[in-house]
């Protein structure tokens, strides 16, 4: 992927998605502890979100990063708008402020 390619998908994510959680890994295998926290905590809020692997490309986890201006994962974004990672994310799971 390029990174037009990656800035287009982010865009595209995040046009389609009204919750978008950019991750280490996947739910099923989240390969950092800060993105397992985070996917743990909006399921058990039972919030449906979209994931997306930073890891699965190269362009794509620096194309998050440049977008966001932030380099930690997990990145979170409600309605296109960034919220920010882990401490961010409990907040708004305590708050149910989906």
């Amino acid at each position: 992927m390029t990174k037009n390619e990656a800035l287009v998908r982010i865009q595209h994510e995040l046009k389609d998605n009204h919750i978008v959680l950019f991750m280490k890994g996947t739910p099923a295998n989240p390969k950092c502890a800060f993105s397992a926290d985070a996917s743990k905590r909006l399921r058990e809020a039972g919030i449906n979100y979209k994931s997306v692997d930073v890891l699965s490309d190269p362009a794509l986890y620096d194309g998050i990063r440049q977008y966001t201006n932030y380099t930690h994962f997990p990145q979170m974004f409600v309605d296109g708008k960034f919220i920010g990672s882990n401490d961010n994310i409990g907040k708004y799971t305590a708050k149910n402020k989906f």
